[in-house]
Formats: C-alpha cells, sequence, structure tokens
C-alpha cells in the first residue's frame, strides 16, 4: 500500500511539474517577444563570438551594469534594447542570437541579432572583418524562426513573431565607418552626398521590406542622432570648435527621408507597420542643452583620451570619469545609460515631433485592445 501511494505520488508529481512547465511556456509565448536589429547602439553582446575588434567586453564597459562586468554592450551599464524590454515588462532583456545560453524558453522572450560595426551596406565597416552584417542578421531570424517552430510549433512561432516589437537601428555607420572614414573614400568617390543618401535609403527600404515579409508587423525605426556632435567627431572634424559641419549635413538630409520613406512603407501596406523614431531631435535636445538634463557635458566622453576624450577606444588605460550620470556620453561614439534612458522615455511617450505616427505607449495600449 505504502509503495503504491509512492508511486501515485511521484506520478502526481511528474504530472504536476509537465503542467507548470507547460504552462509557464505558453504564458511566455503569450507575452510580447522583442528582437532586436542592428549597430552598436543596440548590440548587447554578439560580437562577443565573433573575431572582431568592434568589441565591448572588456573593462570599464560594463561598469555601471547590474553585474558590474563587461557583456558586450557598449554602454557603462543598460542600452536602449534592455530600458524598452523593461518598459514592456519583458521578464529580462532578449539574449544576443550568438549566445550559447540562447536555448530553450529564452527563444519565447525574443532575439538580439545587432553587432557592432555594421551598416545598412555590406561594404561599411569593412574593418571591422567578422561582424554581423545586415543581410546575415535577417538569415539568422530566419534560422530563429525555424528554431521556434519546433519548440512550439509553426503557428504559434507565426504569432509569437506577427505580435512582437521590433526595434532596428542602423544607418550611422554608414557614414563615419564608410563615406567619411577616410579622405576620398571609395563611396565618397562614387556618390556625391545627396545621391549616397538616396542610395542608402533604397537599400534601406530592401531590408525593412524583406523583415516585413518575414513576420515584423510593429517596427521601431530609428534615425541617426547628430553625427557631427559626438566626441570622436568633435575631435576629428569638428568645425571651428563645434560639431562636424559636413556630418551634421549628412543627419539632416539623411533623416527627413528616412521619414518619408517609412510613410511611404505604412501607406503601400496599408498598416502603420513602422514607427520612426526621430532620435536627431532626442539627441539634440541634451546635446544642445545638457545642463538641463543634469548633465555637466555632452561634448567631453566619460572614457576615452585626447581633445574631448574622442580620440581611440575606451580602455582600462583611458580617462575615466567619476560619475557617469553627469556625462552625455559614454565612450567616443556611445550614450551614456543616462541618455538612453533619456532617449527610450521619448520613444516610450514622446510626441509626434519625436515619434510618427505614434509612440510607443499608445502602440502597446492599441495592441493590447486586439
Amino acid at each position: 500500500m505504502l509503495m503504491a501511494s509512492s508511486s501515485t505520488f511521484t506520478h502526481f508529481l511528474m504530472v504536476l511539474l509537465f503542467l507548470l512547465a507547460f504552462g509557464s511556456i505558453a504564458s511566455l509565448a503569450d507575452a510580447r517577444a522583442f528582437f532586436i536589429f542592428g549597430d552598436s547602439l543596440v548590440d548587447s553582446g554578439n560580437n562577443n563570438y565573433l573575431t572582431t575588434t568592434a568589441r565591448a567586453d572588456a573593462p570599464p564597459y560594463g561598469i555601471d551594469y547590474p553585474t558590474r562586468r563587461p557583456t558586450g554592450r557598449f554602454s557603462n551599464g543598460l542600452n536602449i534594447p534592455d530600458l524598452i524590454g523593461q518598459k514592456i515588462r519583458l521578464s529580462e532583456s532578449p539574449l544576443p542570437c550568438l549566445s550559447p545560453e540562447f536555448n530553450g524558453k529564452k527563444l519565447l522572450i525574443g532575439a538580439n541579432f545587432a553587432s557592432a560595426g555594421v551598416g545598412i551596406l555590406n561594404d561599411t565597416g569593412v574593418q571591422f572583418v567578422n561582424i554581423l552584417r545586415m543581410y546575415r542578421q535577417l538569415e539568422l531570424f530566419q534560422e530563429y524562426k525555424r528554431r521556434l517552430s519546433g519548440q512550439v510549433g509553426s503557428r504559434q512561432a507565426h504569432k509569437l513573431v506577427n505580435q512582437a516589437l521590433v526595434l532596428i537601428t542602423v544607418g550611422g555607420n554608414d557614414f563615419v565607418n564608410n563615406y567619411y572614414l577616410v579622405p576620398y573614400s571609395a563611396r565618397s568617390r562614387q556618390y556625391k552626398l545627396p545621391d549616397y543618401v538616396k542610395f542608402l535609403i533604397s537599400e534601406y527600404r530592401r531590408l525593412l521590406m524583406r523583415l516585413y515579409k518575414l513576420g515584423a508587423r510593429r517596427v521601431l525605426v530609428t534615425g541617426t542622432g547628430p553625427m557631427g556632435c559626438v566626441p570622436a567627431e568633435l575631435a576629428m572634424r569638428g568645425t571651428n570648435g563645434g560639431c562636424s559641419e559636413e556630418l551634421q549635413r549628412a543627419a539632416s538630409l539623411y533623416n527627413p527621408q528616412l521619414v518619408e520613406m517609412l510613410n511611404g512603407l505604412n501607406k503601400k501596406i496599408g498598416k502603420d507597420v513602422f514607427i520612426s523614431a526621430n532620435t536627431q531631435r532626442m539627441h539634440n535636445d541634451f546635446v544642445s542643452d545638457p545642463r538641463a538634463f543634469g548633465f555637466v557635458t555632452s561634448q567631453i566622453a566619460c572614457c576615452g583620451q585626447g581633445p574631448y576624450n574622442g580620440l581611440g577606444l575606451c580602455t582600462q588605460l583611458s580617462n575615466l570619469c567619476p560619475n557617469r550620470a553627469l556625462y552625455a556620453f559614454w565612450d567616443p561614439f556611445h550614450p551614456s545609460e543616462k541618455a538612453n534612458r533619456l532617449i527610450v522615455e521619448q520613444i516610450m511617450t514622446g510626441s509626434n515631433e519625436y515619434m510618427h505616427p505614434m509612440n510607443l505607449s499608445t502602440i502597446m495600449a492599441m495592441d493590447s485592445r486586439i
């Protein structure tokens, strides 16, 4: 009798554990997933697994991250995907798709395909050698979908992808690490700046339509920031002690055409699939008036060397500010965690001047009623 009771209890326990596991997978699958594509502004560590110099896997990167250790994020702490993930109440940030831990239930949260150094064009970032170019990021997304289907079935996988939030941040490197990388670069000899911008927009359109055909239905697309005002460009190309006029001109040409292209795609599709985030304006707010946002400077990077701490890489040998919250820029190119928080606040609640045709809070409210 005791043996039978023990056997019955063991069977009951196994059934209970199965139901709990199945229930947790089902609830995760019903939650909104989050997918990230793009460059170092949103890379959460894919380049750690690649042979490339475009890495952030050594101190002082991650000095303010919860673990106080570098993760591959180009930040002193959390990056934009982390902060958006918190806002949409993810249990954790989506893992880099190349992470060995990216399996099982982690797939249901989403995935980060971004890779530092990439651009819209395949020839952008060639100096970084082995990075996940945009076509490869989309291939990895397809592979992810196959893995997900094997786990939850094709119907549930299709639903998860369709209902997911997608963030794509790419384009800045096509200027700073391609067109303006060296004087008389191949692309600058091939195109005058206005024609190069048109070419970039047409290539980006193809990428976004590919993403749509792969199932993306809510896509946040960020423009470039004020590229000529980052510490690296102030140090290398600054005009009379100010921002680089040429890179600022590039941003002013590119960003409006990006919005126009996204509006055209939405009109063609018949739905507001693509949401444009005016990150140039978001950055300009604290770049032009840093003290209004609690920064002591928006010109000098917290970590770096040379003029504006804008030369070379951020390493353990670099100058390092004691209080990262006082600096708009963490390193020569990337915003600090505090600046990232300001950007994400505008993504969540910004007016039409910042988010078009609507902000992320409106999207979340609308989609919750569907």
